[in-house]
């Protein structure tokens, strides 16, 4: 049952989610369009249990005795700081190696065979993760490509992976997971290309880390490299925007891809806008591009 508080202005205003912080429907518009604003996520009143239980930790940490008091803490410059960790906070970040495996499946079985011809002829090939979140979806890629193309260390062949949360990609670059992570893993690949961490868990090997290249980006900024990529994976990325950002994002993929080359997207998610008429549908959530998109 909601219940209502007074806020600074003098009127009773209506809390959203119930508990140790007072988190007013008013606060939660305030916390959506700042993270809109800076990430593109759209956040609306079902997300608002989610809100409230990644950003009272951050509430209690601070100090803070109402979510009021933090929206105009991260509102104003001080608090610039603050709202990186508030979005990082409402990234979700849950991923696990060969996550949707038939993506991988087609990458190994219909793309990289092309791609790897071209390597061995001296071409240049080009693989980006967008939203890698913690490394998984990346490693995942190197392995495939280990897979069947063993010296591709001697090639031009190179995976960017990408994500707006400096935090995650740390994580990733470290390439330390537990078992349940790596469960998917085959066991022949596991044996080869990871090994008991010191810290506990599975570490990644250098041979599959070499060949990936991680970097901080938001997607809703300048993209500060031009492509053309073979294959973009883009996975369980766009879900967290509303369509006219998605519509963008899609157009602006189609714009860095190669003639064509792949686009993987998430389970849930759909090519929206003028992208729809420069993808041929080529498997379950598998794109290939034609051409069309403005260069």
């Amino acid at each position: 049952m909601n219940t209502s508080v007074v806020a600074p202005s003098g009127k009773q205003e209506e809390c959203v989610v119930s508990g140790e912080f007072p988190m007013t429907r008013k606060d939660l518009a305030d916390i959506a369009a700042m993270i809109h604003a800076d990430a593109g996520i759209s956040l609306n009143d079902s997300k608002a249990s989610l809100v409230y239980s990644r950003l009272s930790k951050r509430l209690r940490r601070l100090g803070f005795a109402a979510f009021s008091e933090y929206c105009r803490f991260v509102a104003a410059e001080e608090g610039a700081a603050e709202r990186r960790e508030m979005l990082s906070a409402l990234t979700t970040n849950f991923t696990k190696f060969f996550r949707e495996s038939h993506h991988f499946d087609h990458l190994e079985k219909t793309v990289l065979p092309e791609l790897i011809a071209r390597a061995k002829a001296g071409g240049r090939v080009r693989i980006w993760s967008a939203g890698c979140s913690d490394g998984s979806e990346p490693y995942s890629i190197a392995l495939t490509v280990l897979k069947s193309f063993p010296d591709v260390a001697n090639h031009d062949f190179k995976i960017l992976a990408t994500d707006i949360d400096p935090k995650i990609l740390h994580k990733a670059q470290n390439g330390i997971y537990d078992e349940a992570a790596i469960e998917a893993v085959e066991p022949g690949m596991r044996h080869n290309f990871f090994k008991r961490s010191a810290e506990g868990g599975f570490a990644v090997d250098a041979k599959v880390k070499a060949l990936i290249t991680y970097r901080e980006l938001n997607l809703m900024q300048p993209w500060p490299f031009k492509g053309p990529f073979d294959v973009i994976f883009c996975r369980n990325v766009v879900i967290y925007f509303d369509e006219p950002t998605q519509a963008r994002i899609w157009t602006r993929y189609a714009e860095m891809l190669a003639v064509s080359g792949h686009l993987y997207i998430g389970h849930s998610e759909r090519l929206w806008g003028d992208a729809k008429d420069w993808f041929d549908n080529v498997g379950i959530t598998t794109y290939r591009y034609r051409g069309g998109a403005r260069k």
